[in-house]
């Protein structure tokens, strides 16, 4: 199958899960997670419907997306992978939603950023559900404090929680222990579920699951 075929068949497996789980058609988005694919792939997913897309860097992505949310209107752009304070100016005048937020010094860098570049950002609160040394991610017991250090002290507009589970156990728990933690710091979305797992995200609450191989083909 082509990479429209994917991205129809993604989203019709969407629709099925919210339904299977007794949710709302339209609960759980889709971001098309395009990172290592140039604008020739990303297009055909434009020209199909798709608005919403998530690449892993910075540099990247400034090299592909200016021109692409000038051809097409109504992009969003999301930021899922880890950002270096120093990229915190880049970041900020190119991605419309940042799902990296990890600890006081980048939050501290985007909310300066913020503020002198008069964007109007949202923000996601990555959690290391697995504690696994090698990941990026607050630990879950500092999570409510974090969420409210950046949303009352710095004044980032905190919307959510993001996760990604440890590759070799079974991700529902992990998404129940997101959705748990959203409720208890008072925010509303979950980004959670990748290509392999993005049913199981929904099932647990998922209102937006990150798909990129299972559209556009390994990298």
């Amino acid at each position: 199958m082509g990479i429209e075929e994917n991205y129809v068949q993604i989203v019709s497996r969407i629709r099925k899960a919210e339904a299977e789980a007794d949710r709302a058609q339209g609960s759980a988005g889709l971001v098309a997670v395009s990172k290592t694919f140039d604008a020739e792939a990303i297009e055909p997913v434009i020209l199909a419907g798709q608005r919403v897309f998530g690449e892993n860097r910075v540099q990247e992505a400034q090299g592909k997306w200016p021109a692409l949310k000038e051809r097409h209107a109504g992009i969003e752009l999301h930021l899922i992978g880890p950002l270096q304070s120093n990229k915190a100016a880049d970041a900020v005048a190119l991605f419309d939603v940042i799902e990296t937020v990890d600890r006081e010094k980048i939050a501290r860098a985007l909310a300066e950023e913020v503020r002198r570049q008069g964007r109007s950002l949202r923000f996601y609160v990555q959690v290391n559900t697995g504690l696994e040394p090698q990941k990026a991610g607050i630990p879950p017991q500092e999570t409510v404090a974090f969420v409210t250090l950046c949303r009352d002290q710095l004044g980032l507009s905190i919307e959510g929680l993001m996760c990604i589970p440890p590759a070799e156990e079974n991700p529902g728990p992990h998404f129940a222990l997101l959705a748990d933690l959203a409720v208890k710091a008072g925010v509303q979305k979950l980004s959670m579920g990748m290509s392999g797992d993005f049913e199981t995200a929904i099932a647990f609450g998922a209102t937006s699951v990150r798909v990129g191989s299972a559209i556009f083909g390994t990298r």
